[in-house]
Formats: structure tokens, C-alpha cells, sequence
């Protein structure tokens, strides 16, 4: 397992184009499989609003993470890390820090919706975000961070 205690940062995100990138090459076998016709450009439209951050490993950009606050709830918009570095345990170290950025401002939960197909559903679930809806697509999951 990589060692995550000082290998894992996050900054500012610095191009929302090439952090769309990596949204859409993770995303794109769930569109194709659920019939959504998001491109890079649908992305980017998507996150220009929100909280925006990459994921750094050792200086160099592997994911995007991105969150939105709707009054006392924060919304986990995406979590992504590139194929090369998933199952490496940042995506818990990621997790960790979404939670730290949700209670900075007060929100008191974080929430989520993961593509139900998405082998994501077991990090969130193993973290302790709890299943609060679903519909045809998405499990709905919620954690209380205060």
C-alpha cells in the first residue's frame, strides 16, 4: 500500500480542463452505460461554480476533488483519482479532507450520489456514509460531520 501521510495534497484546482479530463475519462463507461451524453465541455460547464480542487500525489495531479454547500449541508460533487493510483487508499485520505472542508464552514453533513454500478459505493459505505435514497441510477448517502 502507498504510504499516504505526506504524499497526498490538495490545491486550488489550476485548470478546469484538464481536471474535466480526468472526470470524463473516469466517468465515461457509466454514461455509455446509463446513456448520458456528457462530453468534457458538459463537465466543465457542471464545475465551474463549485469548489474545485486537485488531488496532488508528490507534486503530481491525480484527481479532482470538488464540493458544493447548500446551507448546512456540504455536497460531495466528485471525487476522482486517476486509474494508476485508485485502490491505494487516497481515496479514504480524500474522504478525510472532503469531511474537513464540509465542517470548516459549519455544515453538519456531507452528501453524496454515486452511480450505483460504481465499485465507489463500498469506499463510501466503508467510511460511514450511510444509503438515505436511490432511484434508478444512484444510491443517495449522507454523512454527518459535526
Amino acid at each position: 500500500m502507498y504510504k499516504l501521510t505526506e504524499a497526498i495534497s490538495f490545491r486550488l484546482t489550476q485548470d478546469l480542463s484538464k481536471s474535466a479530463a480526468i472526470t470524463y475519462d473516469n466517468m465515461r463507461s457509466y454514461y455509455e452505460h446509463y446513456g448520458v451524453g456528457w462530453q468534457e465541455s458538459k463537465i466543465l460547464e457542471q464545475i465551474v461554480d463549485l469548489d474545485n480542487w486537485d488531488i496532488l500525489c508528490d507534486g503530481q495531479l491525480i484527481g479532482a476533488l470538488r464540493l458544493s454547500f447548500d446551507g448546512d449541508s456540504c455536497w460531495l460533487r466528485d471525487l476522482q483519482i486517476i486509474k494508476d493510483f485508485q485502490n491505494k487508499g487516497i481515496g479514504r485520505a480524500v474522504l478525510a479532507e472532503a469531511k474537513r472542508r464540509a465542517e470548516e464552514p459549519g455544515a453538519y453533513r456531507l452528501m453524496l450520489k454515486v452511480f450505483k454500478i460504481s465499485p465507489a459505493y463500498r469506499l463510501y459505505d466503508k467510511f460511514g456514509f450511510t444509503l438515505t435514497n436511490e432511484d434508478d441510477r444512484f444510491y443517495y448517502m449522507e454523512l454527518n460531520v459535526s
